[in-house]
């Protein structure tokens, strides 16, 4: 009871009315007469106080005035920041594709299978509206492989064509089914044969191999090119989407490409598809049936 006592006046001194006047000094009339206590006081100077803070708080955070605060970093030393945080990643992927790309390179010089080469799903494909898109061995796909390859069997329009030296023995997955628009021809530099067939479908990978090169040029669109054991090359230009980037390892019968009809020198969607063989050029027809 004591303390409630003691505290008491104190309460009771805060609630007190006081009144503040103010007066003409001449005449001494009331000019102005405003009636508070000392709670009153502390009351409006502490809101006061409160919402001065937050407007400066305010005004500091959302308006170019922090740039002024020490050691807050400006707009130029932010937007420096920015840029180098992308170079540095752009180096980071560029040292990667670098490396898978020469690994590639050290396998097809070494024979190896390929084992050691890393491959990294996410960015195997270049367009992130195909970033789902995956193509698995099936039952009815291996029917039809082996129903291809029974065909293939008695073809004697392949079994009688001349074959490169250490060929023989090779078979050839066909990059695509579809009907021979132009032959292969030496005399006019047609190095290759173009295949007729619908927009945007699947172009295969013909043997086991890395991807050399995978770019866009301006004659021929999207262009993939794969090296093969045997020293072989086989190249796939028109291409209206790559599915694969330089230095990714694929295997026979996989997904490579789209079917387009991108470059300069096209006429319609039909893929130009060129076999070299120790820097040579053959004939396509030669070896796979379209």
């Amino acid at each position: 009871m004591s303390r409630l006592k003691e505290k008491k006046p104190l309460l009771e001194k805060l609630k007190n009315k006081y009144r503040l006047t103010i007066s003409n000094e001449g005449t001494f009339d009331e000019v102005l007469s405003i009636r508070l206590s000392r709670l009153n006081v502390f009351t409006v100077t502490g809101l006061f106080s409160i919402i001065l803070i937050a407007l400066v708080t305010l005004l500091i955070a959302f308006t170019p005035l922090r740039e002024y605060i020490p050691g807050y970093p400006d707009g130029e030393m932010r937007k420096n920041i920015e840029d180098n945080a992308i170079l540095a990643d752009s180096l980071i992927a560029e040292l990667d594709k670098r490396d898978r790309f020469f690994q590639g390179i050290r396998n097809v010089i070494s024979g190896n299978d390929f084992d050691n080469v890393v491959e990294n799903a996410d960015d195997s494909i270049v367009d992130p509206k195909y970033k789902d898109l995956s193509f698995s061995i099936s039952s009815n796909d291996s029917a039809f492989r082996k129903e291809h390859e029974e065909d293939e069997k008695y073809n004697l329009s392949l079994g009688s064509a001349p074959k490169a030296r250490g060929l023989s023995n090779t078979y050839f997955f066909a990059p695509i089914n579809g009907m021979v628009s132009n032959h292969y021809d030496s005399k006019i530099e047609h190095f290759g044969t173009d295949i007729v067939g619908g927009l945007n479908e699947r172009i295969s990978s013909v043997l086991d191999g890395t991807v050399v090169f995978s770019e866009w040029t301006l004659n021929t669109g999207y262009v993939i090119q794969i090296q093969h054991s045997n020293n072989l090359l086989s190249v796939y230009k028109h291409n209206s989407e790559l599915l694969k980037k330089t230095g990714e390892h694929v295997k026979a019968g996989e997904a490579i490409a789209l079917l387009g009809n991108s470059g300069e020198l096209t006429s319609g969607p039909h893929l130009h598809f060129e076999l070299w063989h120790n820097g040579q050029a053959l004939n396509p027809e030669d070896y796979i049936k379209f």
